[in-house]
């Protein structure tokens, strides 16, 4: 997990620092641009669901969860 933080981290400081030098050379190529935001935002979700789903394993939570679920199913929604 601090891997992958770490990683996404450098990304992102990589283009800030890229889009610094752009500004400052007045031209602005943004070529790619929104491809590079969307992968971002995804890198992000991706993160944010991968600490849930390691938390919702870890604390039992997630098998009680189906298991309501089935359960409500299974009795008619009562």
């Amino acid at each position: 997990m601090l891997r992958a933080f770490v990683w996404i981290h450098a990304l992102v400081d990589e283009q800030l620092r890229s889009a610094l030098r752009i500004g400052r050379r007045g031209s602005r190529d943004e070529k790619g641009q929104t491809t590079a935001e969307y992968a971002l935002v995804i890198l992000a979700a991706a993160a944010i669901a991968i600490v849930l789903i390691t938390w919702a394993r870890s604390s039992g939570k997630l098998p009680a969860f189906f298991d309501h679920i089935i359960d409500t199913i299974v009795n008619g929604g009562s």
